[in-house]
């Protein structure tokens, strides 16, 4: 059995409002869900309230909230890598609501994904992350992706060449899209780029990391062929510090209960792990 609670706290003079999942006997590691894009603290299909009480039900402790600007929350809306302050706030109240932890693990889709990694080494409490779909765009990256993942593809589909045989397919504009797109992808992202930014992060972080990519998503391969391609990236993604899952067909979101139910297991299992 679990208890939920509404939560209003401040951070730099706002008040912030989020939601507490509390079971009887709380693992020693409770999960932050760090809410990402122009979300609020429920999610798309209410995918972080179901997760939470998933969680909850597991045994793992788990609190989801408002970033200033966001939802109910109150202050101006922020860019993902200036949410530090939210970050802090919402930790220092998850440690007050739960005495029982003794560490935290903040859990992000796409760009929170990115804002966790960014964060997480500048606070001792955070002894984890679990990081879905993690948002590393440059002009380039999303190049390479869109002609390696989606032109590739599209060169298998029949529903393609049907259009093209009926005259219903525009390959001038094609092609000059084409063309932007090589044109970008050979670009050289300039020095400090969000995906150096994030490597220099998690190079000082030490905790440990779930990583879960969605194979239906042109993000999640963005960050998987960064990951593949570099060096650097690549000693930093390795066992056992880093595990690593893939659902092939989910979208970006897991929108599919299936999906989020899986994540679920996934995230509870591993949380308890170690």
């Amino acid at each position: 059995m679990s208890e939920q609670r509404a939560l209003t706290f401040a951070c730099a003079g706002n008040w912030l409002y989020g939601v507490a999942h509390v079971p009887a006997v709380p693992h020693k590691r409770g999960v932050l869900v760090v809410v990402g894009g122009p979300q609020y603290r429920a999610g798309s299909h209410r995918q972080f309230t179901l997760l939470a009480r998933s969680l909850a039900g597991a045994g793992v402790a788990c609190m989801r909230f408002d970033y200033r600007g966001m939802g109910d929350s109150e202050g101006a809306m922020r860019d993902f890598e200036d949410v530090g302050e939210d970050l802090r706030a919402a930790i220092d109240t998850f440690f007050q609501q739960v005495p029982q932890l003794e560490e935290v693990v903040l859990w992000g889709l796409c760009d929170a994904a990115s804002a966790a990694m960014l964060y997480a080494r500048n606070d001792a409490r955070v002894g984890a992350l679990v990081l879905l779909n993690p948002w590393v765009r440059t002009d380039a990256g999303a190049a390479k992706a869109t002609i390696k993942h989606y032109y590739r593809g599209r060169l298998l589909e029949g529903a393609f060449w049907k259009k093209i045989v009926s005259g219903r397919f525009n390959v001038r504009a094609a092609a000059a899209s084409l063309f932007r797109l090589v044109g970008a992808a050979a670009a050289k992202p300039a020095s400090g780029a969000l995906p150096d930014r994030m490597h220099a992060a998690m190079a000082e972080f030490k905790g440990k990391s779930l990583v879960i990519l969605s194979g239906a998503d042109l993000t999640a391969r963005e960050f998987e062929d960064l990951a593949g391609a570099s060096d650097k990236w690549q000693q930093l993604m390795q066992p056992p510090r880093v595990t690593r899952h893939a659902l092939p067909k989910a979208d970006h979101t897991f929108s599919r209960a299936e999906w989020s139910e899986q994540v679920a297991r996934w995230t509870a299992d591993w949380v308890q792990s170690f």
